[in-house]
């Protein structure tokens, strides 16, 4: 069993559905462990890597692990490749396994069992994971969609921080009726308008329709003639965020030229804050990605990364 720190604060990803229910269950554990609730924070990815942390002690999920949250402490729950192996914070990772696949875990761990808990983190994992081929893909897609629709603190708010009260809830069914009307449509529009970026990226115009199964379909297609799509959406803040999808592997790459990060082929990039409208934010990427990305050779292999963490904590064990 991981032994946890009590932590002064729980913070998550705000961006999607693994972030909300791996924060809110991680917020639940530590209210059945401390007899209190710890304050929770949300942070999209660009807006987190530039906040600075001065919480002496604080649980991390679904945000990456980078040097600056490598402080004793703190425990980081999280599936992402590894670019840092910690050496004073505690790791709980699986390249396998959804941060609230790895935060219901921990619940089970300390006697936090609970059917409507294990339901809702098993569809955070099939959506996050992408997992097309399961079953409840579907339905996974729609939480997964209510997260992006009606955003993060909003539905905290609606549902009372209380996280077994999103599993079944009726705003899901304006989520089913968007995806069997939109999405057909959608994709349809989509096909017809994709530009390219360069001969291997191209850039996809989303109008309707979820834009991580348009994509999904696309890339499917032997027709597409890109190897990794983007889209681009303007948050509220007014920064451009880049989403990139592929198929073997190539969005993580592309995304790291736009100092961006994620998955292997599901990744994101915040473009710079000085890109206001569209057309800027094409030529932006054009200019960019036709920068050639790294070789392999250069960068650590996710398998040195995980030798050299077992190496660690087998000299930890002597």
């Amino acid at each position: 069993m991981v032994e946890l720190t009590e932590p002064k604060a729980i913070f998550t990803h705000e961006s999607d559905l693994d972030g909300f229910v791996a924060g809110l269950l991680l917020q639940r554990l530590a209210e059945k462990l401390y007899e209190k609730e710890i304050p929770l924070y949300a942070y999209p990815v660009h807006a987190w890597r530039q906040r600075r942390h001065e919480e002496p002690t604080a649980w991390v999920c679904d945000l990456a692990v980078n040097p600056t949250v490598d402080r004793p402490g703190w425990t980081l729950i999280d599936h992402h490749p590894l670019q840092h192996i910690p050496a004073q914070a505690t790791l709980i990772h699986s390249p396998h396994k959804s941060s609230s696949a790895l935060a219901y875990e921990l619940c089970e761990e300390h006697g936090l069992s609970d059917e409507r808990l294990a339901r809702l983190a098993r569809l955070a994992n099939v959506a996050d994971l992408f997992l097309i081929e399961d079953p409840d893909f579907p339905e996974a897609s729609d939480y997964a969609n209510l997260i992006k629709t009606y955003q993060f603190w909003s539905l905290y708010r609606l549902l009372d921080g209380k996280l077994d009260r999103l599993l079944d809830h009726p705003l899901l069914e304006v989520m089913a009726v968007k995806r069997r009307v939109e999405d057909p449509i959608g994709y349809a529009w989509s096909r017809a308008s994709m530009q390219p970026i360069t001969p291997q990226v191209g850039y996809v115009e989303t109008l309707v329709g979820n834009p991580n199964l348009i994509l999904h379909r696309l890339l499917e297609d032997p027709q597409t003639p890109y190897e990794v799509l983007i889209t681009l959406a303007r948050k509220a803040s007014g920064v451009w965020v880049a989403s990139l999808r592929s198929r073997n592997g190539q969005a993580i790459r592309a995304a790291e030229l736009l100092q961006g990060g994620g998955h292997p082929n599901a990744a994101a990039a915040a473009l710079p804050r000085s890109i206001r409208r569209l057309p800027e934010a094409i030529a932006y990427l054009k200019k960019v990605l036709a920068v050639s990305p790294p070789p392999a050779a250069a960068k650590h292999s996710l398998a040195d990364l995980f030798e050299a963490w077992d190496q660690k904590e087998g000299a930890a064990g002597k």
